[in-house]
């Protein structure tokens, strides 16, 4: 990370633990504040997981009402974000063994938009891949791909042992090394495997 980046992170983490801080004092422009910083993080996180907008709409005013409610039992000992995501990581995963025969719509009837310099086939292709992994793994992988979260903060995230969460992360990789192209293979050649 440059050295601009880790200054600008940590203002961001500063900034949050300040608006935090007068949520506990139940200050709703900064709960506002915090709630738009975090909406669309959160959305994406969510909607990758369940692929149901309503879901992820209403997981993130679930999450974030933990937010305004709990804001005051935040330690100090880790980023807000991964503080944050922490929440969003065990409601979702309440959510996702709850009602797990709804969630899961067909991986080809969803649209999602495009990650910059990203083509649609490849984000389909990709959450093919990610689709295949089990549930634990592709949490982990979704943290470490597209939140960018490091291992010690998936840790914080999951409540698991870093060593958890690397070896999750080798299963992603050596899974994802062997399905990721089979599936870029068009259905004809599949099938003849």
């Amino acid at each position: 990370m440059k050295m601009g980046a880790s200054r600008l992170t940590a203002e961001n983490n500063d900034r949050e633990r300040a608006l935090l801080g007068l949520v506990v004092g139940q200050d709703r422009e900064a709960f506002s504040e915090l709630f738009e910083l975090y909406h669309p993080r959160l959305f994406k996180f969510i909607y990758r997981l369940t692929h149901s907008h309503t879901i992820s709409d209403e997981l993130v005013n679930d999450i974030m009402l933990l937010v305004w409610r709990k804001a005051g039992t935040f330690r100090g000992g880790s980023k807000v974000s991964t503080w944050i995501f922490g929440i969003a990581y065990r409601q979702s995963m309440r959510r996702l063994s709850r009602d797990k025969s709804k969630l899961f719509q067909s991986i080809d009837s969803v649209e999602l938009a495009a990650e910059e310099g990203t083509t649609p086939e490849i984000e389909n292709w990709v959450r093919q891949g990610l689709g295949a992994l089990p549930e634990a793994q592709r949490f982990t992988a979704m943290l470490v791909f597209y939140l960018g979260l490091s291992y010690e903060e998936i840790s914080n995230v999951t409540d698991c042992p870093v060593s958890t969460v690397k070896t999750r992360m080798f299963h992603v990789r050596r899974k994802l090394k062997d399905i990721l192209p089979a599936i870029a293979l068009p259905e004809s050649e599949r099938a003849q495997q």
